[in-house]
């Protein structure tokens, strides 16, 4: 039978904190190690989004800056509750921005002059890219019967999904 986590003090060969769970100190690891890439994606999307809103333009200024602003602060409130989950289960989680870069998956775009309809579409693709890693992260937390970080991930992945909708609507009419 599997060690529970809070029996060991090891995690991946790095020292965890002693913590209160029945998950295995696989399962701890696993888990962790999948919640880092998904909160590193989750950063970069953050950025990106504020990015957008910030050199928003055109005709739909208003609607498409304050949209953006929106789903800005959604996303940066999954931020903390992905780390803290991580942390909560005895892993460990991004330390630094060059952290962020090296587990981030979804691309930066560092262009100066980007159309709104470029932006809206490049803000989809992302959030589509995102469910598909929240489900894949949630396949590891049912794999350990870790119902805590998959029933947030559920709550990410209707908001994601959300998300999508409102900026795939916007693009079909641009």
């Amino acid at each position: 039978m599997a060690k529970s986590a809070a029996t060991q003090a090891k995690v991946q060969g790095k020292t965890a904190i002693e913590v209160t769970t029945d998950l295995s100190t696989e399962g701890v690891a696993e888990i962790s190690t999948a919640l880092r890439p998904l909160l590193a994606d989750v950063f970069a999307l953050y950025v990106k989004t504020k990015n957008f809103h910030w050199h928003m333009s055109g005709q739909h200024f208003r609607d498409y800056h304050l949209l953006l602003d929106e789903h800005g602060e959604q996303i940066f409130g999954m931020t903390d509750e992905i780390a803290e989950r991580a942390r909560k289960i005895g892993g460990t989680t991004l330390r630094s921005i060059s952290d962020i870069s090296r587990h981030q998956r979804l691309k930066d775009n560092d262009e100066e002059n980007v159309t709104p309809k470029n932006m809206l579409a490049e803000l989809t693709a992302d959030n589509q890219h995102l469910t598909r890693s929240l489900r894949s992260t949630h396949e590891v937390c049912e794999k350990y019967n870790d119902v805590a970080t998959a029933s947030l991930i559920e709550v990410w992945i209707n908001d994601t999904e959300r998300r999508t909708w409102f900026l795939s609507e916007i693009v079909r009419d641009l």
